[in-house]
């Protein structure tokens, strides 16, 4: 076969000798040969991939290991499958099998089957194709369900009637977007009708899988495509509300705000064309997600969302929480890109103090890039001129936080006397008294009041301590 290196060639030729020795057919299945024909096979990488088996997926995974002198095989009988690991690879193995669910669970009946029982149960025609590892047909195509048509015309579509498969596992409707975003298909309209009708399905789905879903969509190319479909097929009210009450344009005495949905959007995709930081992504997306708590009217400001960022950072954590996203150093800096993305554009003003600055630069520390480059990508005006005037303001503001910087050394900035010393020094317990005097020597370091050495903290210290003994 054309395109596949030397390393795929030789697992694939072990497999088929395991097989015929163990008298079962075994075929490679789902993403390798999808992208295989759609050229996205790249010789560097160790992909993952799929075996199915008319017979016992343990048993040739066990034949194969021995092959590949490898000890390193996982056995879980409860599914029928084993994993096989060699090299940086990992082989799943499978007996063919044919799938019934209960509608209130996620756990299937399997019974033994034939590999066209196997290919019914696959998700999409694209990913049922397969191809032949046996001697007397190595490397046909078996595409029962004209998945490489639905491959040259970029769709995506059910082998089954879409009720059937998405009732087997409604997860599989994410999936269909997740797809048609990463790969840049279609949805096709009997499928796409089908998830509109079924979106309350996703209730049964576990928070898990329904966000190692959505990150893939995050980290998309384009990932403001999978968001439309999840919005227009009813999905994204299901699992993450909160986005979906950014959607919708107010109007009060002739005065319209933007909508906050599609700005967003637009946000996340200028973000993703300069990074694939999934969570800088995500600070992207919920960088308003509090505008609707905020949203308010007066005759003088017209449209006001005052304290949205505080709040956002806040909201930030329950929905991290809720959806079962992690809620450690990650959840942290995306807190404080929401927390902080109102402030470079304020630095700008030509009469913005040093201090200010200092202040920025300490908030931010290593993340003040990040922060930057959201505030670049939160600007969605098609006015031109305007676009050019918000970016010219924040080259200034990377310009005043470069020349405070290099002076001062604040990224990452710990005042240089801590609250043990304070205490040693001034024979204190812990109390208000401890953290009174390490902030003040922190805020006149910061305010350009003492040199940021422990000299200065020092003679200060002495100066202000009465205050607080």
């Amino acid at each position: 076969m054309e395109h596949i290196n030397t390393e795929h060639t030789f697992i694939f030729e072990t497999i088929s000798e395991a097989a015929f020795e163990a008298g079962q057919p075994v075929y490679v299945v789902g993403g390798y040969v999808r992208d295989y024909y759609l050229k996205r096979l790249d010789a560097a990488e160790e992909p993952d991939i799929d075996f199915v088996t008319v017979g016992s997926g343990i048993k040739l995974a066990r034949e194969v290991a021995s092959k590949l002198k490898t000890k390193q095989i996982a056995v879980f009988k409860n599914f029928g499958t084993a994993q096989v690991k060699w090299k940086n690879y990992e082989l799943e193995f499978v007996g063919a099998r044919k799938e019934s669910y209960n509608r209130q669970s996620r756990k299937p009946v399997v019974e033994n089957g034939t590999l066209r029982d196997d290919q019914e149960r696959r998700d999409f025609t694209i990913n049922a194709l397969s191809w032949s590892l046996n001697k007397d047909s190595m490397y046909d195509l078996v595409d029962p369900f004209e998945g490489l048509n639905d491959l040259k015309n970029k769709v995506i579509k059910t082998p089954l009637e879409p009720e059937k498969t998405f009732n087997d596992d409604p997860l599989r409707m994410m999936r269909a977007v997740r797809f048609a975003t990463q790969l840049d298909f279609e949805i096709e309209k009997t499928t796409l009708d089908a998830i509109k009708n079924m979106a309350h399905r996703m209730d049964i789905i576990s928070n898990e899988r329904i966000v190692s879903e959505l990150n893939k969509i995050i980290l998309s190319p384009v990932p403001s495509k999978g968001f439309s479909l999840l919005f227009e097929t009813g999905l994204l009210k299901h699992i993450f509300p909160e986005l979906v009450d950014l959607h919708g344009v107010k109007e009060v005495n002739g005065v319209r705000h933007k909508d906050n949905f599609w700005h967003t959007l637009k946000v996340l995709d200028n973000v993703a064309e300069k990074s694939d930081n999934l969570w800088l992504r995500w600070a992207a997306i919920m960088h308003d997600i509090a505008k609707p708590a905020t949203q308010r009217f007066s005759p003088e400001h017209g449209w006001t969302f005052h304290g949205h960022d505080g709040l956002g950072a806040a909201m930030t954590k329950r929905i991290f929480r809720k959806m079962g996203l992690p809620l450690d150093h990650r959840l942290k800096y995306v807190q404080k890109l929401v927390r902080l993305h109102l402030r470079p554009i304020a630095l700008a003003n030509e009469e913005v103090t040093d201090s200010a600055v200092r202040r920025l630069t300490f908030e931010a520390g290593n993340d003040f890039e990040d922060l930057m480059a959201l505030c670049r990508a939160d600007i969605t005006s098609k006015n031109d001129n305007k676009v050019k005037r918000y970016l010219r303001n924040f080259d200034e503001v990377e310009e005043k936080v470069r020349i405070v910087d290099e002076k001062d050394r604040l990224r990452n900035f710990q005042p240089p006397i801590d609250g043990r010393e304070i205490m040693e020094m001034y024979n204190l317990t812990p109390g208000p008294a401890v953290g009174n005097i390490k902030d003040r020597i922190q805020d006149a370091i910061l305010d350009g009041e003492i040199e940021n050495t422990r000299e200065a903290a020092l003679a200060f210290m002495d100066k202000i301590k009465d205050e607080y003994l």
